[in-house]
């Protein structure tokens, strides 16, 4: 007889629950969020288990690995897949999501996540705390352009080294905002110096990498690029095909047809938003900042005649993503030419 685990995971318990190959209920039970807990209780059980399910999440990765280290099946589902099928349940519970998910890996109407190596996860948590706190830095300056607007006092375009300066400046004279700006410049500081900490460390990171330094060679790509292309993908082998990893983080148009109606949207920001954002960038830098011209980017500049530049850079980042992936898988450095290439 086969047996599907469900988990619906919190923060502190997990609802659980057991369904055989006819969708029968055979357990429920509420454990803690801990891998042992999990792996103790599905054990004890006694069942040979054929798969055990988590939705994607916080907390799921680090569960996956628990149970996956015990010797059980698991399995990761994407988000949206549980969300869409648990959506026509009128009452929703903790138990009854986790019977959902027990139903759908039992018919098997799910997509496995990834699950990323524990250094791709290292890394991650480097990159996203760097960009925390680079954007609590940022909130704090439009804070104080905000707060000398009120009084009539413009700061207009200003370089990072100034901008403490030109505060000052025009904040002189005024006690008040004296007072107010200055614990504000220090947080800035502050701020900036760990951002400047955590990106050193990732420069180190990206010197020691042999796989980001050939990504860097396309114009456009530098070492934040490279690095977050590289931890969001973490093994190439997981794409069959180099065109699939545009769609995957979500550059492709969204599509709507029934019937007469056939609507093509915008794009479909699915997957990886940090590095949505990272290709979205390079591609900006290709276009309008790099001066040399290569095959890559005479195909970007011809998209944007036809159909603005906006559609371009999306075009291009999700042609970089393909690019990108090609040069890791092949250990070849990026080709400006089809001469270059056929050399």
């Amino acid at each position: 007889m086969e047996y599907y685990a469900g988990i619906d995971v919190s923060l502190e318990q997990s609802s659980v629950c057991i369904v055989d190959k006819g969708g029968k209920i055979v357990r429920e039970a509420k454990v803690a969020s801990e891998p042992d807990a999990l792996a103790a209780f599905l054990r004890g059980l006694g069942l040979a288990l054929t798969r055990v399910g988590l939705e994607a999440g916080p907390l799921s990765q680090w569960l996956h690995a628990g149970l996956s280290a015990a010797g059980l099946p698991t399995v990761l589902l994407e988000t949206r897949h549980v969300k869409a099928a648990l959506s026509a349940m009128t009452v929703k519970t903790d138990r009854k999501d986790a019977r959902g998910i027990a139903q759908l890996l039992r018919m098997g109407w799910y997509r496995p996540v990834h699950c990323k190596s524990p250094p791709s996860q290292d890394v991650r948590a480097l990159l996203t705390a760097r960009k925390l706190l680079l954007g609590k830095v940022i909130d704090v300056e439009l804070g104080i352009r905000g707060l000398l607007r009120g009084f009539g006092l413009k700061m207009g375009q200003v370089s990072t080294g100034r901008f403490a300066a030109r505060v000052r400046e025009l904040a002189a004279g005024q006690p008040m905002l004296e007072e107010v700006t200055e614990p504000m410049l220090r947080a800035r500081d502050s701020l900036r110096a760990e951002v400047n900490a955590l990106h050193r460390k990732v420069l180190r990171i990206v010197r020691a990498d042999e796989v980001c330094r050939r990504l860097m060679t396309v114009p456009g790509v530098g070492a934040l690029t490279a690095l977050t292309f590289k931890v969001a993908v973490d093994d190439p082998g997981r794409f069959t095909s180099s065109k699939a990893v545009g769609p995957h983080f979500g550059l492709t148009p969204k599509k709507y047809q029934s019937g007469e109606t056939d609507i093509t949207g915008a794009i479909t920001k699915t997957g990886d938003a940090m590095v949505r954002g990272a290709l979205y960038e390079a591609a900006q830098v290709m276009l309008t900042r790099v001066k040399g011209f290569s095959t890559l980017k005479r195909w970007a500049v011809n998209v944007a005649k036809r159909r603005g530049m906006m559609r371009a850079k999306v075009a291009l980042a999700r042609k970089l993503a393909t690019v990108l992936h090609r040069m890791w898988v092949d250990g070849t450095d990026f080709r400006f030419s089809k001469e270059e290439a056929a050399a």
